[in-house]
């Protein structure tokens, strides 16, 4: 009797409503997300255009038919392969940890996951992951939670990663910051150096990774010690979950059997993804001359344009524009060199993504979980 009820309980309209409703808000979510995403890439495209006349667009034509010579082309090539390489790195740390977990994947099926949840993020934000757990479950029988704890630990350790190198990337490009002109007008032209002189906070320029580190190491102990009121609030409840679980996916790396292996191939990840990027400086006639800090500077500010906008689209030329401007590249030209490499990356994406999905298509799959590809972990 008690069961019948549980059973007429399940099948109640009142549930059967509720789940429609819970799927109704799944779907207007993820279309406010695909709106959202997508009109700030709009936006920002909009952003860097809108005060260009015609000179400037024939500027950052002339500008991208500077790579017309072999050798350009050729490079931007190597850029391309550096770009896959990262990709590669990628899937073989995501096989790493599956197999912690006693699952042995085939490396081509995780390399075409990973592909196919780039390709997904192009359409709508955050899809990608999902279809990478689907991807993988169907091909290769590894269960979808299972592969779903891996992609929240790989975005922990690429959040952190990240974290880093943006403290480096300050820290090397101070002089460039601070010698940027805001004010044309006078003479010499007004720098954020010299403003800050005039404003009595040249030490606060002198030492501004410092600053910038005693104020978060400040805001956190604040944060450490009120934690018990502000966590009791809904939405910091929700931050403070997000950090814990990047805390948690950080930890775990050390439950792997070989931990070093997923650090080195995580050090090997970022290298490719600069040298990718450094490569489409050499490229470029204009941008040759540049030291390697912009092109890691470029890399890792223009990483804040693939979390806020639809695959980067408008703010990585502009972020990249504003970067090389730092280093006395003309706006124009920042911005033709930030399109190329726009351009350059989701062409990968959208080539070897649909190149995942066709191959994937002649792999048989497999019917359930057998020696080739469950290991004791």
């Amino acid at each position: 009797m008690e069961n019948a009820n549980k059973t007429q309980e399940k099948l109640s309209p009142a549930v059967l409503g509720e789940t429609k409703t819970e799927k109704k808000r799944n779907i207007i979510k993820t279309v406010v997300q695909f709106v959202v995403f997508v009109g700030l890439g709009v936006f920002f495209v909009w952003l860097s255009l809108r005060s260009l006349s015609k000179d400037d667009f024939n500027s950052i034509w002339n500008a991208m038919a500077t790579i017309n010579n072999p050798m350009c082309w050729f490079v931007l090539g190597c850029s391309a392969l550096m770009a896959i390489l990262a990709d590669v790195c990628r899937a073989v740390r995501a096989r790493l940890l599956l197999e912690s977990m006693g699952y042995k994947p085939r490396n081509s099926m995780v390399f075409y996951s990973v592909m196919v949840c780039y390709l997904a993020n192009l359409a709508i934000p955050r899809l990608g992951e999902i279809l990478r757990c689907s991807f993988l479950q169907r091909f290769e029988r590894v269960p979808f939670q299972k592969t779903l704890g891996t992609v929240f630990t790989e975005r922990a350790v690429d959040m952190i990663c990240w974290i880093v190198l943006l403290f480096f990337a300050i820290g090397m490009n101070q002089g460039a910051l601070t010698n940027v002109i805001i004010d044309h007008g006078t003479t010499p032209p007004t720098t954020i150096k010299m403003w800050m002189e005039q404003k009595g906070l040249s030490l606060i320029g002198n030492y501004f990774i410092y600053v910038l580190l005693g104020l978060i190491l400040t805001i956190w102990l604040i944060l450490r010690l009120t934690r018990k009121w502000w966590i009791k609030n809904r939405f910091f409840a929700k931050i403070h979950q997000f950090f814990a679980g990047i805390w948690q996916g950080i930890i775990s790396i050390k439950d792997l059997p070989h931990p070093w292996r997923y650090v080195i191939w995580t050090v090997l990840l970022w290298i490719f993804y600069f040298l990718g990027t450094y490569f489409v400086f050499v490229a470029i006639p204009y941008l040759r001359p540049l030291p390697p800090q912009a092109a890691f500077c470029v890399l890792v500010f223009g990483t804040i344009a693939f979390m806020i906008t639809q695959g980067g689209l408008g703010s990585y030329p502009l972020i990249a524009a504003g970067i090389v401007y730092m280093y006395g590249i003309n706006y124009t030209q920042g911005l033709a060199a930030g399109w190329i490499g726009w351009i350059l990356q989701t062409v990968i994406v959208l080539v070897l993504g649909f190149a995942s999905l066709i191959l994937a298509a002649f792999y048989q799959r497999r019917n359930k979980p057998t020696e080739e590809n469950v290991v004791n972990p």
